[in-house]
């Protein structure tokens, strides 16, 4: 590849992490672009003329600008790693439904649960609580007898549940009752090329 992408994100934040993960993994030069979301970056013109919604992640490949972790996930898949989405409609389906799950019961659950803990958001503590067991649960019962989400090899699932379930705790999700998904989280991080999130203590994390 003769050029790096930019990402711009945030270190605390679990989707511009699982971005900067993907790029990791898959060998995808990059540099990383710090956005100060506590300075207010995000909302000023430069950011806004990136991504109008001011958010991070964004990537800038070329002339490419995109925003939203899982859509990002699958631009660099599909460009540069095509190994980690599979071509067989059924296996690309079935990841989908993870990345559907990331930014669904993930992002109203866990990911949700530290955003209390960590950034003090005025969130409801039992609603995140309830949703993040339902979907943790359900992530542990499909792991029974796999190593990955879908079929024998990871792909972009993974990093899209990853940075949020890992962090739970900081949230007050215990990871404990749930081997399967524990098992899962220690085979992602076993994978040539894995970054951690930085952990930030608070909650079971403390």
């Amino acid at each position: 590849m003769p050029h790096s992408i930019r990402i711009h994100g945030f270190p605390l934040s679990g989707h511009s992490h699982r971005v900067e993960l993907f790029a990791s993994l898959a060998g995808i030069a990059h540099d990383v672009v710090t956005v100060d979301l506590a300075a207010g970056e995000h909302k000023q013109p430069p950011f806004l003329a990136l991504n109008p919604a001011g958010q991070v992640p964004v990537i800038e490949d070329g002339g490419t600008v995109l925003s939203d972790s899982n859509a990002i996930l699958v631009y660099l898949a599909r460009k540069y790693a095509p190994a980690w989405l599979p071509a067989d409609p059924v296996k690309e389906a079935e990841v989908q439904k993870f990345l559907t799950l990331a930014a669904g019961e993930i992002a109203f659950g866990p990911a949700a649960a530290r955003l209390i803990n960590v950034f003090n958001a005025p969130l409801d503590a039992e609603f995140c609580a309830t949703v993040a067991a339902r979907v943790l649960g359900k992530i542990d019962t499909h792991m029974e007898g796999r190593s990955f989400l879908v079929g024998d090899a990871p792909t972009i699932a993974e990093v899209a549940i990853y940075s949020y379930v890992a962090h739970a705790p900081e949230g007050g999700i215990s990871l404990e009752p749930y081997p399967n998904v524990r098992a899962l989280l220690a085979n992602i991080e076993g994978l040539k090329g894995f970054k951690p999130m930085p952990v930030t203590k608070v909650g079971l994390a403390a």
